[in-house]
Formats: structure tokens, sequence, C-alpha cells
């Protein structure tokens, strides 16, 4: 019997609000109960240099209550990073491993962290392991330089099914996980693999009259049955990080469409920041806009709450006590 959207959720076991921060120091004072709390699936340490003090800040300011760090991969100079140029996941200084565990381990329960590494380093799947051994929640942010369908590629779907957490992927067309056309392959011979897609290409894709793949931020309205749009649709193991640009971009090129896609969508769709911003408000915070997004788009209350809070603390598992 072929496994259903809903089966799929099924076999998964089972603060603050917005704060007018005054200065740095009121950010590390204790979080509230959050009468709405929000999960970020999507944040890094030393984000363009920024302290764990201002992500703290920007969290918190933000109304997020408990926040994934996506650590980067090795410093290493291979094809596979651009000669080094694309290291610290794409060249923003995105803290490694021992970093977002540290994070984690400084505010527990409002911190989890992820397990990464260069995604065809020999010894990518070892380095993985251990820090999902340690408590990691998810593998990636992945944003190299390879095929989507490599053999080391592969391997590290194989890990993400094997320790059951899920593994998120960076899609851009000619620069991060290459080949998102046939992708679809991936998602039909990994199904016990938990993929999350994100960034440009995968957030342009939504779109069916999107042909042109070097146009990353498309603008105007979007034709329903895009590929992206279809793998949501038909593959259980498919689900979507609204983080970044893209995402943003997505939900408000077209609010008619956006609407609809996040209804018909709705179990299926993640918030996240991926925000370098300091403050977590204002014009410069693309993480408060994707929050305001969601929160005027979703067609009901109990959407918006799936999309902000609730399909994540279900995907990931998290002890939120």
């Amino acid at each position: 019997m072929s496994m259903t959207r809903r089966n799929f959720l099924a076999s998964l076991p089972a603060v603050v609000g917005p704060m007018a921060l005054a200065s740095p120091l009121a950010a590390l004072a204790k979080p509230a109960v959050a009468a709405e709390p929000i999960i970020d699936i999507h944040q890094h340490t030393n984000y363009r240099d920024r302290s764990n003090e201002r992500l703290l800040h920007h969290q918190r300011t933000m109304g997020v209550t408990h926040t994934i760090l996506l650590p980067s991969g090795s410093q290493v100079r291979t094809p596979s990073t651009g000669d080094g140029k694309h290291n610290g996941l794409g060249g923003v200084a995105a803290g490694g491993n021992d970093s977002v565990v540290a994070m984690a381990e400084a505010h527990p329960r409002e911190f989890f962290f992820g397990a990464n590494e260069v995604t065809d380093l020999p010894n990518a799947s070892d380095e993985i392991a251990k820090y999902l051994k340690r408590g990691g929640v998810i593998i990636g942010e992945q944003k190299f330089s390879v095929e989507c369908d490599s053999r080391a590629s592969r391997r590290l779907y194989d890990l993400a099914a094997e320790h059951q957490v899920p593994i998120l992927l960076h899609f851009q067309h000619g620069t991060y996980n290459l080949g998102y056309e046939r992708f679809g392959a991936m998602l039909a011979k990994h199904p016990k693999t938990i993929f999350i897609g994100h960034a440009q290409t995968f957030w342009a894709n939504i779109d069916k009259n999107h042909a042109d793949q070097t146009v990353l931020y498309p603008k105007g309205p979007v034709a329903p049955g895009g590929l992206t749009d279809r793998y949501l649709a038909d593959y259980p193991n498919m689900f979507a990080d609204m983080s970044a640009g893209s995402g943003l971009n997505a939900l408000t090129r077209d609010e008619d469409h956006a609407r609809g896609f996040l209804e018909r969508h709705q179990d299926k769709l993640l918030y996240g920041s991926d925000c370098n911003d300091e403050f977590g408000a204002g014009a410069k915070c693309q993480g408060s806009q994707t929050i305001a997004a969601i929160r005027k788009l979703s067609p009901s209350k109990a959407i918006e709450r799936k999309l902000l809070f609730e399909n994540s603390k279900k995907l990931f598992r998290l002890n939120l006590a």
C-alpha cells in the first residue's frame, strides 16, 4: 500500500512574545512563556559575524520561542565548496557543528542544533552522525556544489533516514544541489527520508511557467503546478522551509496564489528565518517580515499556527517541556 501524506505524518513519534528589547543585555533575560509560540527552523551562529548575544536578541524580538541552528561544514578547498569560496555556507561565515552545540547547551529547549559536513568529503557521514548522536535534530543546511542525485548526496539521504531526522537542502541553479528537475527521483527512491527544500530554485519553481532557471527571484503572477508545487503534493516526504528572501518573495509576489498555496500545503510548510539582521524588527529584518506575511496570507488562524509552530514541533519531535 502506498504511503499517503496523512499516514506519513501520523507515523512520526509524537517564551517570549514579541518583545521590545531596549538593549542587547535585555535579550539575555529569561524568556517568558508565549501564548503563541513560534519555531524557527533555519538560523545560524556567527551569521556575517553576528554575536550569539545579538542572535538571541534577534530571535526573541521576533517572537521566536524555539530555534534550530544549522551549522556549516569543514573549511576545505574542493570543487564542492567552490575552491573554498563557499565555505561557511556560501561565504557568510556561519559557525560549525561545535558552535551550534554550544549555543543549544547554553539555552536548552530554546535552541536546538543540526549537524553538517561538506557532502562529498569521505568522512561526511561519520562527522554528521557524531553530532546526531549528541542530539542533533536535522542534517544541514546542505549548501554545496554537488548533483542532488550524486552518490555522496544519497549517502546522506540514507543517513537521515537511519537517524530519523530531516535533511535540509539549499537548491540554487548552477551553484548548490544541482539538478532540481531530477529531484523527484530522489524523493521516490528514498521514501523514508524526510526532505526539506529551501532557497531560490526551490521557491522559483512554485510557478508552472518558470522556464528560465537562471532567474532566481522571479516576480509577478504565479501559475499553480510548478515543479515544487508538484513535489509537495505528490511526495509525503517533501517539506518546505519558508525562510530567506526567496521564501518571502514566493509569498509576496502573488498574494492570491500564496493564499491557495498555503492552504494546499498547510501540513508541509515550515517557518524559518535565515535572517542575518541583528535587531529582529524593521525593514532589514526579513525574518519578521516573513512572520507578518504568513499571518496576513494564511487562510485561517489554524493554518497560521501550523506554519509557525505545529508542523515543525511534530516533524522534529521537539521536547519543548
